[in-house]
């Protein structure tokens, strides 16, 4: 039975439409362009098949637009950025209420085209758009954000700093993430003052259609949203475009190492986070209830566990996702029940209900999970629980479906723990002391997060201290802060020097002025108003 009714359909910001262009797309629907406070169907001949990764139900068509559309877009966010910079704070600030509200409002529509075009599951979803949505909540106290600083340095004489939007900046988003990411993104750079060029992932994104939607409704002026889609010559497009002055982005390393290398060379300011690896320790003296379920949810995405008020919440994954299982010592004793809780879990279409865990988002991505899985047993893992069998029935046989999978024996060297799996595949490894788990996450070139579980605080002290990764988890699988703090990924996992949303995000979004100013005492006078009639002109 349905999770919920459909409050959204694909064809929302879609169109039939019936063309004699080469790559026809007579008949089918086709995703628009939101340019300058439109929706427009694109005029190009290239379009990319977007398939529901449950059914493959052909959802719509996704244009790759023309160089026109493109410098329109990037047109209509200059002339856009000479009105919107000057608009006062407390009305961007208003914006962003009125988006925060608009969102929280609209979260089931999102959630449910997240759930047809990437294969999450409905909660998976709603928590992906939570995550989101508390980026926008965050950048509803812009005005303290933007506040700078000031000092008396001499007698009469003062220095102060201004943060300034950039001018227009894009963003480049990722599949994983459909609405999370774009909101990490444009509610702090339009909010600072800036307007925005963003491309959604081409395999997904509905969820970026509604929430421009949304901003247009939440008072959001024409062109200072703008959203074009497409694949690389969109990037491309991006990366080399003068009115263009900043590009975020989250991705995969060689798209993010492409983009970081080509908007530098051009000048732009460029934040873009790679890949990750990101591993969880366990110690022997953890609470085992406890560390089971949170390694369930967290390596299996969208699998939910019992709170201790017995409601099920679920742990948004994708990049974060915690992948990699180092056990401790005695700990590896647990593996079999681990097993057997991620056996338990419930894998159909994202909105049955008490769906745990959905298809990979295609055939591809499918083919390439089972790969790497054999490639583990090949280089000599034991394959635990294999869900290369799973089978799915009736209206979802024909989806990308795999069951839970857990590789154990695994070793740094394997092709599984070397390269991100993108699929409900956990990856364990045994080691006998704390040291030996610490070289093994130091030695790895990523740094997105880490997570150790255990009961001993000075255990806990001394992970913290000596792990070299950007964000770390003491008995919390997937340690991303909240928004009044930082994403702060480290080493490989992030080009650029500054950080995703909170104080570090907004530093990106603007440049500072340092204005120094001197109104000397000895000049003030007293001006005393004249009372008698004039008698000359």
């Amino acid at each position: 039975m349905s999770r919920v009714k459909p409050l959204y359909s694909a064809r929302l910001f879609t169109t039939t439409t019936a063309t004699r262009r080469q790559g026809s797309t007579h008949g089918k629907h086709t995703t628009k362009l939101y340019i300058n406070g439109e929706f427009i169907e694109s005029q190009t001949d290239k379009w990319i098949e977007l398939h529901n990764p449950a059914t493959q139900q052909l959802v719509t068509l996704v244009p790759q637009p023309t160089h026109a559309e493109l410098k329109h877009a990037s047109r209509c966010a200059e002339e856009a950025f000479k009105t919107w910079r000057k608009t006062s704070i407390l009305t961007r600030q208003r914006v962003m209420l009125n988006m925060q509200f608009l969102i929280r409002d609209n979260m089931d529509k999102i959630a449910h085209a997240i759930t047809t075009e990437q294969g999450k599951t409905f909660a998976d979803a709603k928590g992906d758009v939570l995550r989101g949505l508390q980026v926008v909540e965050a950048a509803c106290g812009i005005p303290s954000l933007l506040m700078g600083e000031t000092l008396p340095v001499t007698t009469d004489m003062d220095t102060f700093t201004i943060r300034e939007p950039l001018g227009v900046v894009a963003g480049i988003t990722p599949f994983n993430f459909p609405a999370m990411i774009p909101l990490w993104i444009f509610p702090l750079a339009i909010a600072c003052g800036n307007t925005c060029v963003l491309k959604p992932s081409e395999r997904d994104p509905g969820a970026a259609m509604i929430l421009a939607k949304l901003a247009e409704e939440a008072g959001v002026p024409k062109g200072v949203m703008n959203v074009v889609h497409g694949s690389a010559d969109t990037v491309n497009f991006i990366c080399d475009e003068p009115a263009i002055k900043a590009i975020s982005f989250v991705g995969s390393d060689h798209a993010g190492k492409h983009i970081f290398a080509r908007g530098t060379a051009n000048g732009k300011r460029v934040q873009a986070n790679l890949g990750a690896k990101n591993h969880g320790v366990i110690l022997a003296d953890a609470s085992k209830n406890h560390t089971l379920n949170q390694l369930v949810g967290a390596a299996f995405g969208a699998a939910a566990y019992e709170s201790k008020d017995n409601h099920r919440r679920v742990i948004p994954s994708g990049c974060m996702a915690l992948s990699t299982v180092i056990f401790v010592g005695k700990s590896k004793e647990w593996l079999p029940e681990l097993a057997e809780r991620s056996k338990a879990l419930k894998v159909t279409g994202g909105l049955e209900e008490g769906a745990d865990l959905g298809p990979v988002i295609s055939p591809q991505a499918k083919e390439r999970v089972l790969g790497l899985i054999q490639s583990g047993v090949d280089e000599g893992a034991t394959l635990l629980l294999d869900g290369r069998g799973f089978k799915a029935t009736g209206k979802y046989e024909k989806g990308n479906f795999i069951g839970p999978t857990i590789l154990t024996g695994v070793k740094p060297n394997m092709r599984c723990y070397r390269e991100e799996i993108f699929g409900p595949v956990l990856v364990c490894l045994e080691v006998d002391t704390l040291d030996e788990a610490i070289k093994i996450i130091n030695e790895n070139p990523y740094g997105n997060g880490t997570a150790v579980f255990t009961n001993s605080g000075a255990i806990a002290r001394k992970f913290t201290e000596e792990i070299d990764v950007g964000q770390v988890g003491v008995n919390v699988p997937i340690p991303v802060p909240l928004p009044m703090f930082s994403f702060t990924g480290s080493r490989g996992s992030i080009r650029g020097d500054l950080n995703f949303y909170g104080k570090s995000g907004v530093q990106f979004f603007t440049s500072t002025k340092t204005v120094t100013q001197l109104w000397r005492h000895e000049d003030a006078t007293v001006i005393q108003a004249a009372v008698n009639m004039p008698t000359q002109h």
